[in-house]
Protein backbone atom coordinates (compact mmCIF):
# COMPACT_ATOMS: atom_id res chain seq x y z
CA UNK A 1 0.00 0.00 0.00
CA UNK A 2 3.27 2.26 -0.35
CA UNK A 3 1.71 3.78 -3.38
CA UNK A 4 -1.37 5.01 -1.34
CA UNK A 5 -1.52 8.62 -0.93
CA UNK A 6 -1.03 9.17 3.44
CA UNK A 7 -3.77 12.11 3.04
CA UNK A 8 -6.68 13.20 0.28
CA UNK A 9 -5.35 16.32 1.38
CA UNK A 10 -1.97 18.24 0.76
CA UNK A 11 0.83 17.28 2.46
CA UNK A 12 3.21 20.26 2.50
CA UNK A 13 7.26 19.42 1.92
CA UNK A 14 9.10 19.79 4.94
CA UNK A 15 11.68 22.38 3.57
CA UNK A 16 8.03 24.97 3.55
CA UNK A 17 7.08 24.39 6.89
CA UNK A 18 7.05 26.81 10.00
CA UNK A 19 10.50 26.17 11.76
CA UNK A 20 9.00 24.71 15.04
CA UNK A 21 6.49 22.44 13.28
CA UNK A 22 9.73 21.08 11.01
CA UNK A 23 12.24 20.35 14.15
CA UNK A 24 9.56 18.87 16.01
CA UNK A 25 8.88 16.64 13.17
CA UNK A 26 12.48 16.09 12.72
CA UNK A 27 12.68 15.33 16.70
CA UNK A 28 9.92 12.26 16.03
CA UNK A 29 12.25 10.81 13.04
CA UNK A 30 14.90 11.16 14.71
CA UNK A 31 13.66 9.56 17.86
CA UNK A 32 11.30 6.92 15.88
CA UNK A 33 13.21 6.28 13.24
CA UNK A 34 10.05 7.24 10.75
CA UNK A 35 7.77 10.07 10.43
CA UNK A 36 4.51 9.16 11.71
CA UNK A 37 1.81 9.95 8.73
CA UNK A 38 -0.09 11.96 11.71
CA UNK A 39 2.59 14.64 11.52
CA UNK A 40 2.72 15.11 7.97
CA UNK A 41 -1.20 15.39 7.52
CA UNK A 42 -1.82 17.53 10.04
CA UNK A 43 0.89 19.98 8.74
CA UNK A 44 -1.37 21.24 6.67
CA UNK A 45 -2.91 23.28 8.75
CA UNK A 46 -0.14 24.87 11.02
CA UNK A 47 -1.88 26.46 13.84
CA UNK A 48 -4.30 23.29 14.27
CA UNK A 49 -0.99 21.34 14.61
CA UNK A 50 0.53 23.17 17.23
CA UNK A 51 -3.15 23.20 19.09
CA UNK A 52 -3.98 19.52 18.44
CA UNK A 53 -0.03 18.58 19.94
CA UNK A 54 -0.51 20.46 22.60
CA UNK A 55 -3.51 18.97 24.04
CA UNK A 56 -2.40 15.55 22.57
CA UNK A 57 0.65 16.03 24.81
CA UNK A 58 -0.90 17.50 27.63
CA UNK A 59 -2.79 14.21 28.02
CA UNK A 60 -0.94 11.78 26.86
CA UNK A 61 2.60 12.38 28.61
CA UNK A 62 1.40 13.67 32.14
CA UNK A 63 2.43 12.21 35.57
CA UNK A 64 -0.30 10.58 37.12
CA UNK A 65 -2.35 7.45 38.61
CA UNK A 66 -2.92 6.51 34.37
CA UNK A 67 -0.29 4.77 32.85
CA UNK A 68 1.46 5.57 29.64
CA UNK A 69 -0.32 1.91 28.52
CA UNK A 70 -3.38 2.52 30.08
CA UNK A 71 -3.60 5.93 28.56
CA UNK A 72 -2.95 4.09 24.60
CA UNK A 73 -5.75 1.31 25.98
CA UNK A 74 -8.14 4.15 25.65
CA UNK A 75 -7.08 5.32 22.72
CA UNK A 76 -6.67 2.09 21.08
CA UNK A 77 -10.31 0.53 22.20
CA UNK A 78 -12.02 4.17 21.58
CA UNK A 79 -10.54 4.39 18.17
CA UNK A 80 -11.85 1.16 16.94
CA UNK A 81 -15.12 1.58 18.06
CA UNK A 82 -14.69 5.18 15.91
CA UNK A 83 -13.83 2.68 13.40
CA UNK A 84 -10.17 4.67 12.70
CA UNK A 85 -7.59 2.58 11.58
CA UNK A 86 -4.87 5.24 11.73
CA UNK A 87 -5.49 5.27 15.43
CA UNK A 88 -5.77 1.69 15.95
CA UNK A 89 -2.94 0.90 14.24
CA UNK A 90 -0.49 3.45 15.38
CA UNK A 91 -1.86 3.71 19.41
CA UNK A 92 -1.66 -0.24 18.94
CA UNK A 93 1.78 -0.30 18.16
CA UNK A 94 2.39 2.52 20.66
CA UNK A 95 0.47 0.23 23.48
CA UNK A 96 2.61 -2.93 22.53
CA UNK A 97 5.41 -0.85 23.44
CA UNK A 98 4.49 0.54 26.38
CA UNK A 99 3.24 -2.50 28.25
CA UNK A 100 5.81 -5.03 26.96
CA UNK A 101 2.64 -7.20 25.52
CA UNK A 102 2.69 -7.90 22.42
CA UNK A 103 -1.19 -9.23 22.10
CA UNK A 104 -2.60 -6.49 24.46
CA UNK A 105 -3.07 -4.08 21.97
CA UNK A 106 -5.11 -6.61 19.75
CA UNK A 107 -7.46 -7.84 22.16
CA UNK A 108 -8.32 -3.99 23.23
CA UNK A 109 -9.02 -3.21 19.70
CA UNK A 110 -11.31 -5.93 18.92
CA UNK A 111 -12.49 -6.58 22.02
CA UNK A 112 -11.37 -4.99 25.38
CA UNK A 113 -14.40 -7.05 27.31
CA UNK A 114 -11.96 -10.02 26.94
CA UNK A 115 -8.99 -8.69 27.08
CA UNK A 116 -6.46 -9.76 29.57
CA UNK A 117 -6.41 -6.13 31.76
CA UNK A 118 -7.26 -5.68 35.28
CA UNK A 119 -11.03 -5.02 36.73
CA UNK A 120 -9.69 -1.52 36.96
CA UNK A 121 -8.45 -1.04 33.45
CA UNK A 122 -11.99 -2.90 32.36
CA UNK A 123 -14.09 -0.25 34.34
CA UNK A 124 -11.43 2.62 32.31
CA UNK A 125 -12.28 1.18 29.28
CA UNK A 126 -16.04 1.08 30.10
CA UNK A 127 -16.19 4.74 31.24
CA UNK A 128 -14.08 5.82 28.10
CA UNK A 129 -16.26 3.89 25.47
CA UNK A 130 -19.57 5.75 26.89
CA UNK A 131 -17.83 9.28 26.88
CA UNK A 132 -16.90 8.30 23.44
CA UNK A 133 -20.19 6.67 22.01
CA UNK A 134 -22.87 8.19 24.04
CA UNK A 135 -21.37 11.02 26.92
CA UNK A 136 -24.86 12.30 27.17
CA UNK A 137 -25.43 9.08 29.38
CA UNK A 138 -22.17 9.62 32.03
CA UNK A 139 -24.08 10.09 35.28
CA UNK A 140 -23.12 9.88 39.16
CA UNK A 141 -22.90 6.05 38.87
CA UNK A 142 -20.55 5.88 36.13
CA UNK A 143 -18.16 7.79 38.17
CA UNK A 144 -18.97 6.15 41.67
CA UNK A 145 -18.27 2.47 39.55
CA UNK A 146 -14.64 4.13 38.97
CA UNK A 147 -14.02 6.00 42.25
CA UNK A 148 -14.65 1.99 43.57
CA UNK A 149 -11.58 0.97 41.51
CA UNK A 150 -9.49 3.57 43.18
CA UNK A 151 -10.09 6.73 40.45
CA UNK A 152 -9.89 9.61 41.46
CA UNK A 153 -11.54 13.18 40.20
CA UNK A 154 -8.29 13.98 38.53
CA UNK A 155 -7.91 10.37 36.51
CA UNK A 156 -11.41 10.39 35.66
CA UNK A 157 -11.12 13.71 34.09
CA UNK A 158 -8.09 12.19 32.36
CA UNK A 159 -10.07 8.77 30.80
CA UNK A 160 -12.50 11.29 29.86
CA UNK A 161 -10.26 13.98 28.17
CA UNK A 162 -8.51 11.28 26.17
CA UNK A 163 -11.72 9.61 24.94
CA UNK A 164 -12.77 13.16 23.52
CA UNK A 165 -9.61 13.90 22.53
CA UNK A 166 -9.46 11.17 20.02
CA UNK A 167 -13.14 10.85 19.02
CA UNK A 168 -11.67 14.37 16.96
CA UNK A 169 -8.79 12.82 16.14
CA UNK A 170 -10.59 9.78 15.06
CA UNK A 171 -12.73 12.08 12.60
CA UNK A 172 -9.93 14.04 11.31
CA UNK A 173 -8.30 10.62 10.58
CA UNK A 174 -11.08 9.36 9.10
CA UNK A 175 -12.02 12.57 7.20
CA UNK A 176 -8.36 13.00 5.55
CA UNK A 177 -7.86 9.25 4.83
CA UNK A 178 -5.48 9.06 6.80
CA UNK A 179 -2.58 6.05 6.25
CA UNK A 180 -0.83 3.87 8.81
CA UNK A 181 2.64 4.14 8.04
CA UNK A 182 3.92 0.53 7.30
CA UNK A 183 6.42 0.48 10.38
CA UNK A 184 3.56 0.45 12.99
CA UNK A 185 2.35 -3.05 11.90
CA UNK A 186 6.03 -4.60 13.39
CA UNK A 187 6.72 -2.21 16.63
CA UNK A 188 6.34 -3.93 19.75
CA UNK A 189 5.51 -7.77 18.02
Amino acid sequence: MADKAISRFPVPPLENLPDDIRERIMAVQEKSGFVPNVFLTLAHRPEEFRAFFAYHDALMNKAGALTKAEREMIVVATSNANQCQYCVVAHGAILRVRAKDPHIADQVAINYRKADITPRQMAMLDFGMKVSQRAYEVGDDDIAVLKQHGFDDEDIWDIAAISAFFGMSNRLANVTSMRPNDEFYAMGR
